[in-house]
């Protein structure tokens, strides 16, 4: 499938016949909100209200959750055989691919990612890792353990049980199936609670899933707030594990309420402020420039991997800076509807308030701005829409707010060091430990580096490459356990020995 042609108005347009869901997902029916439980859906494109979201109240995520619990202890999904669990997720994969420019608007219009960049990245990223975990649902294979002749040790792997899911808006669809595709390729039944401000293209998928036959209650959506439905999915005794990627603050609430409830397992992916590293011998310095530039404005910044802090050699600051600031021409805010568009609004009015208030204070710290550092106010008919400009800060205390918070925006903080040694200190200088990038044409010092960066991913000559095969998740406060890869099956599995005297 190719990415449709068309333009500006014609995007517009479409957008306008889209159907938005009306109601929530559970056991295996729309269900309407209560009457004053429903929310305005407002497109940072152009800060108007697109529909009304159906939030649900603490009845619904306990009709949520006993659903899921009873399709998990009484129904068929954990019981079929593994290959009808993944012919029943490749006909859900099927309904997303014929569905692909519907969801990919929707995305663009919750939250405004560039249309090139829903339809080309995020759905397919979606479509790949449900394939993906569907054609692993009957290849992980259980062992015996080698014991002797007259005993025989099985080592089986059994679904947790029921599983909440609770994940962000910058990569909504992306980032939810990471979680909820290797959850039910094994047996479990979900929750799912999206983000405030993505909540709709996931109640489509789950209304995709029916379609495709997945049975009710295994997949549950409830739009809601934070503090009754990710507070309550948190709390509750009937949820066994749960999966959660946003924030290092939520995250640590999360582990609380594990330990308030049942000491459900909580398996965190958080924020991180990922340090790229640019050396002198660097095989291509244009190359690392362009993705320098390219890693930090892609989704206007909104990445918990983005390479927010370059940290480049003094040999060649001068050059990697200047490049970096030209490179950012390329990124000026626009329209999400036009396909050439490379970076859109923050996904919202107050992000974009957020945005400022970081960059306000690293002015206030001393920090040079080189680039950019103000808000974007564009003609009709994108006037109200959460435009912000390519920021470049130079000069960065390593120890200042700027270089120590994540600030999910469209700036670059830079620093320059004498030597790798130093390098790899300002890299080590963070609360953080998601992801990393190291620029060296020299292999030895690419392994020796790597070795040192406490990241839990190290791109070496490249930023956010990889596949489904690579797990993803971080060290320190960037969280605990991996999404993508075989490992994440880890999350949603139980380790069972069954030990039998022959």
């Amino acid at each position: 499938m190719n990415f449709p042609t068309k333009s500006v108005q014609e995007w517009t347009d479409y957008a306008n016949t889209l159907t938005w869901p009306q109601a929530m997902v559970i056991d295996g029916k729309a269900q309407a909100a209560k009457d004053d439980s429903y929310v305005p859906l407002v497109t940072p494109r152009d800060g108007s209200t697109v529909t009304q979201v159906p939030y649900a109240t603490s009845d619904e995520l306990e009709q949520a959750v006993v659903a899921a619990r009873r399709a998990f202890d009484e129904g068929p999904w954990p019981r079929m055989a593994p290959k009808q669990r993944k012919e029943l997720m490749l006909a859900w994969v099927a309904l997303m691919e014929q569905h692909r420019t519907e969801l990919a608007t929707m995305l663009s219009v919750e939250m405004g990612k560039p249309i090139a960049d829903a339809w080309g990245i995020e759905l397919r990223a979606l479509i790949n890792t449900y394939r993906w975990y569907a054609e692993m649902a009957d290849k992980d294979l259980d062992e015996i353990s080698p014991v002797g002749e007259d005993d025989l040790a099985l080592i089986t792997r059994e679904p947790v049980g029921v599983v909440a899911v609770v994940t962000p808006w910058n990569f909504p669809l992306t980032l939810s199936a990471w979680k909820i595709a290797p959850a039910l390729a094994v047996g479990c039944t979900v929750v799912h609670k999206p983000a405030d401000l993505t909540p709709l293209t996931a109640v489509r998928i789950a209304e995709l899933a029916l379609e495709a036959g997945i049975p009710a209650g295994v997949l549950n959506v409830l739009p809601g707030r934070g503090s009754v439905i990710g507070k309550g999915l948190g709390l509750h005794r009937a949820i066994d594990s749960l999966a959660f990627t946003g924030s290092t603050e939520v995250g640590r609430a999360y582990m609380e309420y594990a330990a308030q409830s049942n000491l459900k397992r909580v398996w965190l992916e958080l924020g991180g402020k990922s340090p790229n590293i640019i050396l002198p011998d660097a095989p291509d310095l244009q190359t690392a420039i362009d993705t320098a530039a390219w890693g930090i404005f892609f989704n206007t910044g909104q990445m918990c991997t983005a390479p927010s802090r370059l940290i480049v050699h003094q040999d060649v600051a001068d050059e990697v800076i200047a490049g970096v600031i030209k490179a950012a021409e390329n990124y000026k805010p626009g329209d999400p509807f036009n396909p050439a568009t490379k970076m859109g609004p923050l996904a919202s009015s107050s992000r974009r308030a957020e945005v400022q208030a970081h960059v306000d204070r690293g002015l206030a710290d001393g920090s040079t701005l080189a680039l950019g550092g103000h808000s974007v106010e564009l003609s009709a008919p994108l006037a109200g829409g959460a435009y912000y400009e390519p920021t470049v800060f130079i000069n960065v205390n390593p120890d200042s707010a700027l270089a120590q918070e994540e600030i999910f925006g469209p700036v670059l903080s830079v620093t320059t060091v004498k030597d790798d040694e130093e390098a790899i200190r300002v890299a080590n200088n963070s609360d953080y430990g998601l992801a990393a990038g190291l620029w060296t044409a020299n292999v030895s010092k690419v392994h020796r580096l790597a070795r040192q960066i406490r990241a839990g991913t190290v791109w070496v000559n490249c930023y956010e490459e990889g596949d489904l095969t690579v797990p993803f998740g971080g060290f320190k406060l960037s969280g605990n356990g991996r999404d993508k890869s075989r490992h994440a099956l880890d999350k949603y599995t139980e380790l069972k020995t069954t030990y039998i005297k022959l």
